[in-house]
């Protein structure tokens, strides 16, 4: 691991910048390939010249991808547009961006010989789920485009997998939380509109009765997980990756404290989620460690 050379796609994001620190950390070279859309450059600014590169380059739309991927030992594919709304305005953006951008980023790095390639899916594909908690052998379905590309890359992540071997490994993300949060993001919506709330002394607003429930998962154990997974010998495997655990909307109302107000349901809303994590922690003998309680502490004093 010490002295292996990472490429982050979309490195300059939430989850991206976290993940560089944690690679940083254990001694690896981290090259950043981003198109600053919704990542930052300050998210990494913190880091190094001689620990990290950066790249400005829109990978769906690159002609020349894999001279950036000479010499590559990992590829962390986080590169896409995430939000619901916009991806049902917007379908052809979306499936650029997360389709024909996954396609370039397999090519680059099907052409170097890479230990792994890790791609970020989403819960998204299990649509409103019969079953909790949802395992990853259960029911798909696609709700809106974001679903659908963001699975179609996966699918297709799999594909190269099995027809070119390529060591590929699809984790599929719950709501992601944690420090550099995009509080206008995807991942973790409530959150990042609490945290915006909180700071502006506003009432937290909850949608519905707020007995809605979500599988959060701190960005630091989302990192751990893709550490242990590139040490394992597993690839061509698909995991779901949360806490495992519910938590209401009311209880991180309750976490967050102060004055809070209802307001209409959204349609279209999975009323709960909660991943099934017991692939990854029989295959790969990782397990979230932190609580949600811990966890948004921690944001409200950073």
């Amino acid at each position: 691991m010490k002295g292996s050379k990472s490429i982050i796609t979309g490195g300059a994001g939430f989850i991206g910048s976290n993940l560089a620190d944690h690679l940083v950390n254990i001694g690896n070279k981290v090259v950043v390939l981003d198109n600053f859309v919704s990542g930052k450059k300050s998210n990494l600014s913190h880091l190094k010249k001689k620990d990290l590169k950066i790249i400005k380059i829109d990978i769906s739309s690159s002609k020349n991808l894999e001279k950036y991927f000479k010499g590559t030992d990992y590829v962390f594919h986080l590169a896409a547009l995430a939000q619901i709304i916009p991806s049902i305005k917007y379908p052809k953006r979306y499936f650029k961006n997360n389709v024909t951008g996954t396609i370039k980023v397999l090519e680059a790095a099907k052409k170097v010989k890479i230990k792994k390639l890790i791609y970020a899916a989403s819960s998204s594909c299990y649509g409103t789920p019969k079953k909790l908690p949802t395992s990853e052998k259960d029911k798909i379905d696609l709700k809106h485009p974001y679903a659908l590309t963001k699975f179609m890359g996966e699918e297709i992540v799999m594909n190269y997998a099995s027809q070119f071997r390529m060591p590929n490994i699809s984790f599929r993300f719950f709501n992601v939380y944690g420090p550099r949060l995009n509080t206008s993001g995807q991942y973790s919506a409530v959150i990042g509109n609490f945290l915006t709330q909180k700071k502006n002394k506003k009432p937290l607003t909850i949608v519905g009765d707020g007995k809605q429930t979500r599988d959060f998962i701190h960005v630091y154990d989302l990192a751990d997980a893709f550490i242990k997974v590139i040490k394992s010998k597993s690839v061509n495997k698909i995991y779901n990756l949360g806490s495992g655990k519910k938590t209401s909307i009311n209880l991180i109302a309750k976490i967050f404290g102060g004055k809070k107000k209802f307001i209409p349901i959204r349609p279209g809303e999975p009323k709960n989620s909660l991943a099934n994590i017991s692939k990854i922690k029989k295959e790969i003998k990782w397990k979230p460690k932190i609580s949600i309680e811990e966890g948004i502490r921690k944001l409200l004093r950073s």
